[in-house]
């Protein structure tokens, strides 16, 4: 699975999202420009010490992204769409995108990827969810679809046992 933030602003939301990739084993994509520099301490605290574990790429724009993923299905999270991110089926290579907090994923590629954009469906009283919590929302509904693929599914107690 795939994650593409599409110039992203605020280093703790890449921050967070990175670490949902890392437990996930999702590829992290950045379309710049970005909104601080990857070694910001901001950064780093938000991913902790995943960040060193974590696949992640930069593009120097859209189109840089699209040359060298020229046969990726990219799902558009915007709160402009009209189909809801759980009405469509991911496959295990899917890339969702998610645009900069400031303003989205820009309308001029979203109209050229109607099919494709995906909406989290919430009260007309708030403009957006914030990034971070909006990519991992997505981004464990496509993991779902994909019966959570070489992820863990059980885990242990510390210092007692599971009743079975």
């Amino acid at each position: 699975m795939n994650i593409v933030l599409f110039q992203p602003e605020i280093p703790a939301n890449t921050g967070n999202i990175g670490r949902t990739c890392v437990a996930t084993d999702t590829r992290l994509h950045l379309i710049e420009p970005l909104g601080f520099r990857l070694n910001e301490r901001e950064i780093k605290r938000a991913g902790m010490d995943y960040w060193e574990h974590l696949d992640v790429t930069r593009y120097i724009n859209y189109d840089d992204f699209l040359k060298k993923n020229p046969n990726a299905k990219i799902w558009m999270a915007t709160t402009k769409a009209r189909q809801v991110y759980t009405e469509v089926v991911y496959g295990p290579d899917d890339y969702i995108m998610f645009g900069k907090e400031s303003a989205g994923i820009p309308e001029e590629i979203l109209v050229e990827n109607e099919e494709t954009c995906i909406r989290i469906p919430m009260l007309e009283k708030i403009r957006s969810l914030n990034l971070s919590n909006s990519a991992a929302i997505v981004l464990y509904e496509a993991l779902r679809q994909n019966q959570f693929s070489h992820m863990q599914r059980e885990g242990e107690l510390h210092r007692l046992q599971w009743r079975r």
